[in-house]
């Protein structure tokens, strides 16, 4: 499989997050498009070709590496000035639902150390995520 871009990188981390605990809901795989269609760093990408790039990613978490091995290639490909926005995607389809169950919270710590990014980066992104998706009920 060749490497993927940056932006089939970014997607790979929210498959991973969404299936983390086995159950893609209807509400991630929602987000997952809703943020390539919205945010900046997806301008260019194609989202025709977001199921493709989905399912390269579970391929590549069928190999022996499985997730450590996506974290690995997405830490290489994904430049070190985009590393909170990696966590930033991933952390907004576990957000979605309002309910981060312990699956999605481990996923996202190896990710966060996979990034190397600092505490205080990491708490500043998971709260305004989680601000972003409150409702007033």
């Amino acid at each position: 499989m060749p490497t993927p871009t940056v932006q089939e990188a970014l997607i790979y981390l929210m498959v991973v997050t969404s299936a983390s605990d086995r159950d893609m809901t209807d509400a991630e795989l929602g987000r997952i498009g809703d943020v390539v269609r919205s945010w900046p760093v997806f301008e260019e990408f194609d989202d025709r070709k977001l199921v493709a790039v989905a399912q390269d990613c579970q391929k590549l978490l069928h190999e022996p590496e499985g997730l450590d091995g996506v974290y690995e290639l997405a830490a290489r490909v994904i430049p070190e000035r985009l590393h909170d926005t990696a966590y930033a995607v991933a952390l907004e389809v576990a957000t979605v639902d309002l309910e981060m169950r312990l699956e999605e919270v481990r996923v996202l710590q190896l990710l966060r150390r996979s990034l190397g990014l600092d505490d205080a980066t990491g708490t500043a992104i998971e709260r305004a995520a989680k601000a972003r998706h409150r409702t007033l009920t």
